[in-house]
């Protein structure tokens, strides 16, 4: 029997101690050479339209950049500093790549695609002013894990798409928040951290609890119960953009992972590979939702794609 929404909330929390217990401060200490902080990348004053900038402290600029978007199920519209809190942030400063943390709307804010939007325009941010921050927009790649993983694999699959239509139901992806709307929001490269991409078959494929409640989280970001709206749930897979052309992708998921279960990634590679895009699915075993999964282990693993993916796009310029 799948456990109740309570439950989910319970389960999260003590994820979330077990990756937090007895924390190694020195290890997760920004140490950036310059940064800045609540920058309104659209300019609406809200606080889910808020990012972060650091740069490495070693190395001459301008940095590739790097994206990083927090998980929250999509409850949160102000965890940016989430980024460090793992050492991820971190790891990505030591490796030469500017971070940019984001904010997004939650799903009580705005409904899906708001929050796909907002990463669009926190990137055309990000390009048109790379020069005033010391960054190399030549190569933009996006991380996240769980929800952020979903919107950061979104963004990679929607590359160039400004408006799509499923089943008589039309979606705005890129959306037109902020100053920059004539550039691009493309990015290069995608590490996926267990994030969920086909929501109706969550239930069926492992999970500990119900997604198909009408407050989980997935019901929560289209507005409805999810199986009872399979169109909208359509708009918000990011597979369903999947095709040719689709930047790099590198995906992390544990095989015990009791809220995302391992399918949801395995869905996505096997259309990524399907469609000629360049994939790789790393199943982590006895790993669960963040534990085992993010650790420098496998951030190593992470910063070796990125670094081969920014040669590779500096090789062609």
């Amino acid at each position: 029997m799948k456990k109740s929404l309570t439950f989910v909330f319970a389960l999260a929390s003590l994820v979330s101690m077990a990756q937090n217990r007895e924390p190694d401060f020195e290890k997760i200490a920004i140490q950036s050479a310059r940064y800045w902080l609540d920058i309104d990348y659209v300019g609406d004053g809200i606080v889910g339209h808020r990012l972060d900038i650091h740069l490495p402290k070693n190395g001459t600029g301008p940095f590739p950049i790097v994206v990083c978007v927090y998980g929250s199920a999509w409850f949160s519209n102000s965890s940016k500093a989430a980024t460090f809190s793992a050492g991820l942030g971190q790891k990505l400063l030591e490796n030469g790549f500017a971070v940019v943390s984001i904010n997004h709307r939650s799903s009580s804010d705005a409904k899906f695609p708001a929050q796909i939007q907002d990463v669009k325009a926190a990137i055309r941010f990000v390009r048109a002013n790379a020069s005033t921050f010391g960054l190399d927009n030549s190569f933009i790649g996006i991380t996240g894990w769980s929800s952020g993983g979903h919107l950061s694999t979104m963004a990679g699959t929607t590359n160039g798409v400004k408006k799509e239509t499923f089943k008589g139901l039309d979606v705005d992806i890129e959306g037109s928040l902020g100053k920059f709307t004539g550039t691009g929001s493309q990015v290069n490269a995608v590490v996926d951290w267990f994030g969920p991409t086909d929501f109706l078959i969550m239930d069926s494929c492992g999970s500990s609890f119900s997604h198909n409640e009408a407050k989980s989280p997935e019901s929560s970001l289209i507005g409805g119960p999810i199986q009872e709206n399979p169109d909208k749930v359509a708009l918000a897979n990011p597979i369903s953009y999947v095709r040719k052309g689709n930047p790099p992708f590198l995906i992390f998921h544990g095989n015990k992972d009791p809220l995302v279960p391992h399918c949801q990634s395995e869905k996505l590679y096997d259309k990524l590979q399907k469609e000629g895009v360049k994939s790789e699915l790393v199943i982590v075993p006895e790993g669960g939702h963040g534990p085992g999964v993010m650790i420098d282990q496998y951030y190593d693993r992470a910063i070796a794609f990125l670094k081969a993916e920014r040669n590779a796009v500096a090789a062609k310029r």
